[in-house]
């Protein structure tokens, strides 16, 4: 074609995805249908992962009759429960790890400031004392673990208080 000076059309190599759409432009977009976690898309309903960046596999997916039957069940149960991706969940700290951190960290101070080495917790009746008469007694570990993990930051605590009353 081209010897008679024709042309052809251009080949079109371009898919036909939405390159610059992220998972919150489709919550946006479907309200509350859908909800983002951690760069994913979900279906509120159905708790499955959508590809966000297909616009038709996401109105497919609405339009399905496994979508229809959920989306019905979930409405009667009236509890909105949402999946959240795993690293979400992990970063998420709740009071009772909270909690378990401060019991911990309280009780090398105790041992540190009394001269009771962190030896002494790894006794059968310390650590029966402590899950009996202790909230979150039991979560103390031993104490191989309190010297790696929590006495650095017990001397880093003490450390800046030392200082500050220098000053």
């Amino acid at each position: 074609m081209e010897r008679f000076g024709v042309k052809s059309a251009p080949s079109r190599n371009r898919s036909k995805t939405a390159l610059y759409v992220t998972p919150q432009d489709r919550v946006t977009e479907f309200g509350s249908e859908l909800h983002e976690d951690g760069g994913k898309l979900f279906c509120t309903s159905c708790n499955v992962v959508l590809n966000h960046v297909r616009k038709s596999a996401i109105n497919d997916h609405l339009k399905s009759k496994t979508h229809t039957k959920r989306k019905a069940e979930f409405e009667e149960q009236n509890v909105r429960k949402k999946q959240r991706t795993l690293t979400a969940s992990l970063q998420c700290n709740s009071t009772a790890q909270t909690e378990k951190t401060s019991v911990i960290q309280d009780f090398v101070k105790m041992c540190l400031e009394a001269n009771i080495p962190l030896e002494k917790a790894d006794h059968p009746a310390v650590r029966a004392f402590l899950s009996r008469y202790v909230k979150n007694g039991s979560l103390i570990p031993k104490s191989d673990q309190l010297r790696k993990a929590y006495l650095p930051d017990g001397y880093d605590n003490e450390n800046q208080l030392i200082n500050t009353e220098d000053r």
